[in-house]
């Protein structure tokens, strides 16, 4: 590993990968280092059966609205995968609402609809009014649909909704469509990275910027750079596993507080056989007074796997008690759906544990009530020397594709650091 560099990349997933490829087209040298033993980040996918594929973190690859307008609702790896070949479709499943082990009926249905609309009209009002409150201030909490509503906004914000600033939710970047891929999207997004040169099980340990460049010191050595680009995560920042002389500022402290580290977990279920209706697939929500309820998606591009999602307290609750309780909670929540026959067919599971993973520490940063404007402050650089990208900093925050836009943001604000010392020189 070079001890001198003109930029030091700490980090290897969308937003390391596309700080450097960024970097290279402009010219400038780089050194990017990763903790891990593999590249992605939280763009990971596994198999949990031959040749079926399970994301573990990011999983729809997210498409904004306003993609004429803004290049960051753009998203590269969709167009990555169809070049590569790779299968995809735009995900147009069906939602079904499930009570007490049946479908919700029409009256019902309109019931749950209307109380979900008025909890979204109500969030729109109060961020729109410049107010940024917890969303359970907003919402009607006797509502019989409001243990539903909660539970799907715990994945989705993901915390719980007294946690949750209500201005972070209205204010996110709204998705237009959103595609999924047969063969997983953190094995395309590791495709995509396979040829930039990372240095792995390289742990940074120090970070001196107190003097004309940065010096950073890892596991395997040290090295020297102009700049540096930080793409971890709010979870390692926040926990100050890497140290940085002199620390970093207050209003810098500030911002990674207020954007802490949400849970969303989620169990992959393969079922050995075809047990599933194909009108079956689908997007689900299943509840009772009884057990927790869950957010699931069902044998999505038909590969007889389902995905029960866990967010907020519970996450972290049922992460703590480890594989086994997750697996029977997702097994009995997709037979709360389907009855207990299916049960006869689970094959192999995968739990997800980000919240204990040592080089993310949570799933995916989210404002804390009265603290969204942090959002401002997080992306800003310190002493044109740290430089800091991820998707905690971008527009498009919580997707894979605006950590890839943040990356290529902070490769573009390094290389005119960069060019001045080397105009000045």
């Amino acid at each position: 590993m070079p001890a001198q560099t003109d930029v030091i990349i700490i980090g290897a997933g969308a937003a390391g990968l596309a700080a450097a490829k960024e970097l290279t087209n402009l010219g400038i040298s780089f050194i990017v280092v990763e903790a891990s033993h593999r590249i992605g980040g939280r763009a990971y996918s596994e198999e949990i059966a031959p040749d079926v594929w399970f994301d573990l973190g990011c999983a729809y690859l997210v498409e904004g609205s306003d993609v004429k307008n803004h290049i960051d609702e753009s998203n590269p790896f969709i167009e990555f995968a169809k070049n590569q070949g790779e299968l995809i479709e735009e995900y147009k499943y069906d939602a079904h609402y499930i009570y007490s082990g049946r479908p919700l009926d029409d009256k019902e249905e309109k019931a749950r609809l209307a109380f979900y609309t008025d909890c979204e009209d109500a969030i729109h009002s109060s961020a729109t009014g410049g107010d940024d409150c917890a969303i359970s201030e907003l919402i009607d909490l006797e509502s019989p649909y409001a243990i539903p509503y909660m539970d799907m906004m715990a994945v989705t914000a993901p915390k719980d909704l007294d946690e949750a600033s209500a201005a972070d939710f209205f204010y996110k970047v709204e998705e237009y469509r959103d595609f999924i891929t047969l063969r997983g999207y953190g094995r395309l997004v590791a495709q995509w990275g396979s040829d930039v040169q990372v240095s792995l099980n390289t742990r940074v340990e120090t970070v001196d910027w107190s003097g004309k460049d940065v010096l950073v010191k890892t596991n395997k050595g040290s090295i020297r750079a102009r700049c540096l680009i930080t793409t971890v995560s709010n979870g390692i920042l926040a926990s100050q596993h890497i140290h940085f002389k002199p620390r970093l500022p207050n209003w810098k402290l500030e911002a990674i507080q207020g954007l802490p580290m949400g849970a969303e977990n989620k169990i992959g279920v393969h079922f050995t056989k075809d047990v599933f209706d194909p009108k079956a697939s689908g997007y689900y929500q299943a509840w009772s007074d009884a057990a927790q309820g869950a957010y699931i998606d069902v044998n999505l591009m038909s590969t007889n796997v389902v995905s029960v999602f866990m967010g907020g307290r519970f996450s972290i609750w049922m992460e703590k008690q480890g594989q086994q309780a997750c697996h029977e909670f997702a097994v009995d929540r997709i037979a709360d759906i389907f009855g207990n026959d299916i049960r006869q067919a689970v094959g192999r599971s995968i739990v997800t544990a980000w919240v204990t993973d040592p080089w993310t520490l949570g799933s995916y940063a989210c404002a804390l009530p009265g603290q969204y404007h942090q959002r401002e402050a997080l992306p800003l650089a310190i002493d044109n020397k740290l430089f800091f990208a991820g998707e905690a900093t971008a527009r498009a925050n919580g997707t894979c594709s605006g950590a890839y836009w943040s990356g290529v943001r902070a490769a573009r604000e390094v290389a005119t650091e960069v060019n001045k010392g080397v105009g000045s020189n």
